[in-house]
């Protein structure tokens, strides 16, 4: 197991925007052993998101895995683990919705951000074959949250009202008052 540091907001990586892969590095060594390490890496802190930008690999690559279920965000559903190279993001209709974000690069912090809801993603695989799917709800919260990263965008950014940005703790005991 090769857990990597995730490196935290400030670092200046996070604010790079990250260098698309060519094919011929989707096969190499170092691509591999990346995403072994950054499997351990989300499952080890426990998230369901990491960008390379994260394990400070400013590369336009990021993995999702959502185990399904119970979880800090409410109910939700189960998305296999899937990973994203050089991934685009079309926004299919205006309308959205707002999530009490978290990050891994930004601990113990929670923000109300609100973004689309319906997405297309259009990224390769490993192999370089295209891969196209629409997603709505929370997997389009998810897949904007952490493709952000890949531009050099935290979360932090897309808050509308800094009110809304509250120490996860007092998110969690129902402490946090909400803004106008």
């Amino acid at each position: 197991m090769a857990v990597r540091e995730i490196i935290r907001m400030g670092h200046p990586t996070l604010r790079q925007v990250a260098r698309p892969l060519v094919l011929e590095e989707l096969s190499s060594r170092f691509i591999d052993q990346l995403i072994r390490d950054m499997v351990d890496t989300l499952h080890q802190a426990g998230g369901i998101g990491l960008a390379a930008p994260q394990v400070n690999e400013s590369l336009r690559l990021a993995i999702i895995e959502i185990p399904g279920g119970e979880s800090r965000y409410g109910e939700i559903p189960a998305m296999p683990l899937t990973v994203f190279v050089n991934p685009e993001i079309e926004v299919l209709d205006g309308g959205s919705a707002g999530c009490w974000e978290g990050c891994l690069s930004v601990p113990g912090l929670r923000g109300f951000v609100e973004r689309p809801q319906h997405i297309r993603v259009r990224s390769l695989d490993l192999r370089g074959n295209r891969l196209e799917t629409e997603l709505h709800g929370f997997f389009a919260t998810v897949l904007q949250h952490e493709f952000d990263h890949l531009d050099g965008k935290l979360y932090l950014d897309r808050l509308k009202d800094t009110r809304l940005l509250v120490f996860e703790d007092l998110l969690n005991a129902g402490q946090a008052i909400a803004g106008d």
